[in-house]
């Protein structure tokens, strides 16, 4: 004998109410990133929405500390340092899981001099 009178009622408010959360984070999401700039950019895919995760690419730690906030207020997303980075980046972070698996921290690092924002600094070749 079950507590619950009415097991598929409550299922299905359920599924409603976390329906509406996951819009209203999307909302939230939206709004993070227009304020950051990042949906005026050229380079940032539009479909970011569609992704189970979204991971946020940030040039150095003063910008990850300032925006560690919004970590923790906002589901979905996925922060990551990166130094050889020029800008903040977004990217499917399904993508990066496959990229990185197997991987050891020192191959990460060489990965991300050119991959997920970042940028070979050219005047340094040149030298």
């Amino acid at each position: 004998m079950s507590v619950i009178k009415d097991e598929k009622k409550l299922l299905n408010t359920i599924k409603r109410i976390d329906e509406k959360i996951d819009k209203i984070n999307d909302q939230k999401i939206v709004a993070f990133f227009e304020s950051l700039g990042l949906t005026e950019r050229e380079d940032v895919p539009k479909n970011f929405l569609d992704w189970e995760t979204i991971l946020i690419i940030v040039p150095d730690r003063h910008i990850s500390h300032e925006l560690k906030y919004y970590k923790f207020s906002i589901s979905r997303l996925f922060f990551v340092t990166n130094p050889y980075a020029d800008k903040i980046h977004i990217y499917d972070f399904d993508q990066w899981k496959s990229v990185t698996r197997n991987k050891t921290q020192f191959q990460i690092r060489e990965m991300m001099k050119t991959n997920f924002g970042g940028v070979k600094n050219l005047s340094k070749d040149q030298d």
